[in-house]
């Protein structure tokens, strides 16, 4: 029986994207099932009490405890890290959480982080508000630059941290510029690609160190489960993340691991219909709206970077109305088909406002710093017929005047 095939490396890399998402991974038990099987526990029995002391002790290859080993969980990260290119993977219980462990994994009292200005608002809190507490220190710059980068290294700069594209202002990073400067100094690239995906963009493809992800987006994709992965070396994984992971908990649940490889085997189908959606949607607002943050448009001014580093336009992009918070409340409330909702990635079309609700948080001067003004509105474009949300929202735009 074929029971670890999917775990076996040389016959995995091997295989074509499309089926490493359906099968990388897999180890069948005893009884041959065809889906992965879901393993609801939290410890495990050994043999004798040699078996328990030469597990513990890793001269054994074995499971321990569920916060660091489970088998749902184990064959998840296999299957990320053939999808990302990289050689290990460990998932986290929420996206979140992968971005913080993989921060605080690498950094001591003393160290120095150069991010992005568009981030996630709990992205921006983590750099701005909890690191400095340790003596981390952080310079924030306009990553569509390259140049920023090289201005703002220290002697003690540890990390480069960014998104592309951005959440919610849609910069894009140049991969190869930024991650050949971290190289040069020695520094770590981290890069969360949760709105591209490794189906539109591999960053390790163009140098960057460690690659983080909110798998609740676009790898579960239908709204269901919370989970994070950090991708990187073997030897990342294992001697500088693990050990955090390990000690601090932010394990990803069994069950959660499972709905996740199940949404990973359709995520090539799922992300690039949403892109072609997502384009048609976006040529529509830019007739109708005074500013579209979408990369994929070929008038927007990093198209052409776009174009370079990403297969297809993703479902998430942000437009602005002239109007500020109160037009752009006017609109999100009067749709009658896309959702009100702040999360991305979903197989439906949801919409929110991110000044009063993912970038909440932040002060206003901080927000307008990164390009979130009040009349920005934020789209993620769906499975739906792409006709039918363009009309949703034409009346709602006829409704906040536009």
């Amino acid at each position: 029986m074929k029971r670890r095939t999917g775990q076996d490396p040389s016959v995995t890399r091997n295989w074509k994207p499309a089926t490493q998402a359906v099968r990388g991974g897999t180890a069948r038990s005893e009884f041959g099932e065809t889906s992965e099987a879901l393993f609801l526990t939290s410890g495990y029995a050994y043999d004798c009490a040699g078996d328990a002391a030469a597990r513990f002790a890793g001269e054994q290859v074995g499971m321990t405890y569920s916060r660091l080993q489970n088998p749902t969980v184990e064959m998840l990260e296999q299957r990320i890290a053939l999808l990302e290119g990289a050689e290990a993977c460990r998932t986290m219980a929420t996206g979140m959480a992968a971005m913080t462990a993989a921060l605080l994994c690498q950094v001591s009292q003393g160290d120095h982080i150069v991010q992005g200005r568009a981030a996630f608002g709990s992205c921006r809190w983590l750099t701005d508000s909890l690191l400095p507490r340790f003596g981390v220190t952080t310079t924030t710059i306009d990553a569509r630059d390259p140049q920023q980068f090289v201005d703002a290294i220290r002697p003690n700069t540890k990390i480069f941290f960014f998104e592309t594209p951005a959440n919610p202002t849609m910069d894009v990073v140049d991969l190869a510029a930024v991650c050949a400067i971290a190289r040069k100094h020695g520094i770590v690239t981290v890069v969360d690609n949760a709105f591209a995906t490794p189906a539109l963009q591999r960053p390790m493809e163009f140098g960057a160190d460690v690659v983080a992800y909110s798998a609740t987006k676009m790898m579960d994709g239908q709204g269901r489960v919370l989970a994070g992965a950090v991708c990187g070396s073997e030897d990342f994984i294992t001697n500088t993340l693990l050990p955090f992971t390990r000690n601090t908990g932010p394990t990803l649940s069994a069950f959660n691991a499972w709905v996740v490889l199940k949404g990973l085997e359709t995520l090539d189908l799922r992300i690039r219909r949403q892109s072609e959606n997502a384009l048609k949607v976006g040529s529509f607002l830019e007739e109708r709206v005074p500013r579209v943050n979408f990369p994929a448009l070929p008038s927007h001014p990093q198209h052409a970077l776009f174009m370079r580093q990403m297969a297809a336009a993703g479902p998430i992009f942000s437009f602005e109305v002239d109007g500020g918070r109160e037009q752009a409340h006017a609109l999100l409330d009067g749709l009658e088909l896309i959702d009100i909702s702040n999360n991305i990635g979903d197989s439906r079309s949801l919409m929110t406002h991110p000044s009063s609700t993912t970038h909440s948080g932040l002060a206003e001067e901080k927000r307008l710093e990164m390009g979130v003004t009040e009349g920005m509105i934020r789209i993620n474009v769906g499975l739906e017929d792409a006709d039918d949300l363009i009309a949703d929202l034409d009346q709602a735009l006829r409704g906040a005047g536009l």
